[in-house]
């Protein structure tokens, strides 16, 4: 079948392109299903047919009759979608330069680096160290993982997932987010001197022999770019103009800024949380952008009041590559009868990955 090119859809008007999505939709019916992530920018959300977290969305996905998973997120998300779906079901990226900064900042090459300096100072790491990593990350380490005895983690289940890697081996080496891991450690009993930071960068983790053998916890130097923005500074600017204000932080900000929220957790426990307090309530959210313009938008009535928590402009921007024109160009394509940007796993790699994944479904 003949490919539709994607510059015939980029200078579309708004409204046009939206009509047009509509139509392509109703024509696929249920043969189509679009995941919409709770970062995704408005114009593409409101296509959605399931919205929430990327392995909220992948499992829904599994459980649906489409033939076509059309993932409005970034790529690791979209690999998580083909890794637990039926064979028969394509996963799609509209726009395959959605990646995200922070998977990027742990690659395999990388990881299977820091494995081996780990072994020649603690000798077997496979016996010493469980790997853990965050859903937050590419498939080739979801497999590193399956193959160590290692497994997935969710901001939701990252204390359970901790707890039950500690049961396993003495040590954990968590990638790639470092807050994620510290945050959570620490709110379970866990020192600050009991953990390090491991610089990709630098030989050995940038650490001594003596500091490895002593961590319990060794976390990558990876960070969320959009997240990282949020500084303890603005809350304290904040409750000094509102100061009923109730701060919840996504566990992917800083230490700092964690530390003096009243609530820290997931996208799905920020929407919970905030939407089900009293009317009257005014929240404070450290979160990325558009959810929280959309949070804001659905509490208004209910009189609660939702403020962002940088000053400065702060989305994911590569989840905001994708756009109605790329979500148009996918579905037309489709109706078209031809697959674009068809994200694939590798048999070998996804059977792998499905195992630290299976793990953490177990546990969790």
């Amino acid at each position: 079948m003949y490919e539709l090119s994607i510059e015939r859809f980029m200078a579309l008007e708004e409204a046009d392109c939206q009509a047009r999505i509509r139509g392509a939709k109703a024509q696929l019916g249920e043969r189509v299903a679009i995941l919409g992530h709770h970062y995704q920018r408005q114009e593409v959300f409101q296509h959605a047919d399931y919205t929430g977290d990327s392995l909220k969305l992948s499992r829904e996905a599994a459980q649906s009759n489409a033939e076509y998973i059309v993932f409005c997120g970034v790529h690791f998300m979209a690999e998580v979608a083909d890794i637990m779906t039926r064979p028969e079901q394509v996963a799609i990226l509209p726009d395959l330069g959605a990646g995200c900064s922070m998977a990027d900042m742990a690659n395999l090459a990388k990881v299977e680096r820091a494995w081996r300096e780990l072994n020649e100072v603690l000798g077997d790491a496979d016996q010493t160290i469980t790997p853990v990593t965050y859903i937050n990350s590419a498939a080739d380490l979801k497999a590193f993982c399956g193959r160590h005895g290692g497994i997935v983690c969710t901001s939701t289940n990252a204390r359970k997932i901790l707890t039950w890697a500690w049961q396993q081996r003495e040590k954990v080496l968590f990638f790639p987010d470092q807050h994620l891991g510290r945050n959570t450690a620490y709110r379970m009993g866990m020192a600050l001197d009991e953990m390090v930071v491991w610089d990709f960068n630098l030989p050995r983790g940038g650490l001594t022999r003596e500091q490895i053998k002593q961590a319990k916890l060794i976390l990558w130097k990876g960070f969320c770019s959009v997240h990282q923005l949020f500084k303890p500074e603005h809350i304290d600017q904040f409750l000094a103009q509102y100061p009923e204000t109730r701060i919840i932080s996504h566990p992917e900000s800083s230490f700092e800024v964690c530390q003096k929220s009243h609530e820290v957790g997931s996208t799905e426990y920020i929407i919970d949380v905030v939407t089900h307090s009293p009317p009257g309530t005014r929240w404070l959210v450290g979160t990325e952008l558009n959810l929280v313009k959309r949070l804001a938008m659905t509490c208004a009535p209910q009189g609660i009041d939702v403020h962002f928590m940088s000053p400065n402009l702060c989305m994911c921007s590569t989840m905001y590559r994708t756009d109605p024109q790329h979500l148009l160009w996918v579905l037309e394509n489709l109706v078209a009868g031809k697959v674009v940007n068809q994200i694939r796993v590798d048999a070998k790699e996804a059977e792998q990955a499905r195992l630290s994944l299976q793990r953490m479904f177990d546990v969790s």
